[in-house]
């Protein structure tokens, strides 16, 4: 039986005309690959539609906000503390390890989940791969049935180097701005921060739906263990990642840089991408997920 992780398969659905496939890259693409360089490379390897992550971070960004504000007024005398569920790895070691907190992880999507479900919806005919920069990803896209595939960055790095697909040299692209080279369904805003750890927190507008003081950011399952162990009872909402620094710590991203190079990365490609101007038709309008539940 064939897994989603299946590279020979996936080479073989890539040269298949007939079957298109979509490319969801992970918010940590910036910190392991050049932009707008991977639209190019990704399109040259054979996918027809190439989308980030942003879109489906904004739509459970809202679901958050729904969530905390209902748990809210739900327990105006009990304190209880939710956990974020954005990242795959925080969802699998909670029931394993801490399985009395089990039901306080959040019951909304990934933001993978999230957009390969829009995917699904806009590009109905295509097939849907993940890029993961760790395992945890990997396995949730593995057990999802909105993502067809899914490999990883060091995976892609050998495909591109198999198929000899290198950066443009050139940069033409960066002067004319083709339409091919840019996002599909491209959401042009702030979720960009996603892959940095208190990305989501940062970014969810939790005003009115949780206090400040009520929020703790945690980066490292290490961290997380700590706090969980001894959870402080003021705390209501635990933006927790698996690994530090959030995604951009993730394993499969390259050792060659520091997590401060990485983050500067991520923060120089948020503000190049405000500079961009993205046609209409190119931006993923909230009615395009109308009728989508967000929740797992």
């Amino acid at each position: 039986m064939h897994t989603k992780n299946n590279i020979s398969l996936i080479e073989k659905q890539l040269k298949n005309k007939k079957q298109k496939i979509v490319a969801m890259l992970a918010p940590s693409f910036v910190a392991e690959f050049d932009y707008p360089d991977i639209i190019h490379q990704l399109k040259a390897l054979g996918f027809d539609k190439v989308v980030e992550l942003t879109f489906g971070a904004k739509m459970i960004n809202r679901e958050y906000h729904k969530q905390l504000e209902a748990e809210k007024y739900k327990n105006k005398n009990l304190q209880k503390l939710i956990i974020s569920s954005a990242c795959a790895g925080i969802s699998e070691i909670i029931p394993q390890k801490f399985p009395k907190l089990k039901n306080n992880l959040i019951n909304v999507d990934s933001p993978m989940t999230a957009t390969a479900k829009i995917c699904k919806k806009i590009y109905p005919k295509h097939k849907t791969l993940f890029i993961s920069p760790c395992q945890f990803k990997k396995t949730e896209a593995e057990k999802s049935k909105f993502v067809d595939y899914a490999v990883d960055y060091q995976q892609l790095h050998n495909l591109f180097k198999k198929y000899k697909i290198k950066e443009d040299k050139k940069k033409s692209h960066k002067k004319n701005h083709q339409l091919s080279l840019l996002f599909n369904r491209f959401y042009n805003d702030y979720t960009k921060i996603y892959p940095l750890s208190g990305g989501l927190s940062k970014t969810a507008h939790l005003k009115g739906a949780v206090k400040k003081s009520e929020c703790r950011i945690i980066g490292g399952i290490k961290q997380v263990e700590k706090f969980l162990n001894k959870p402080q009872s003021l705390i209501r909402f635990l933006d927790a990642t698996f690994c530090t620094g959030g995604c951009i710590g993730g394993p499969y991203l390259s050792k060659a840089l520091t997590l401060a190079q990485k983050k500067k990365r991520v923060l120089h490609y948020i503000n190049v991408a405000k500079q961009e101007s993205i046609p209409e038709n190119r931006k993923g309008l909230i009615e395009v997920a109308k009728a989508i539940s967000f929740t797992r």
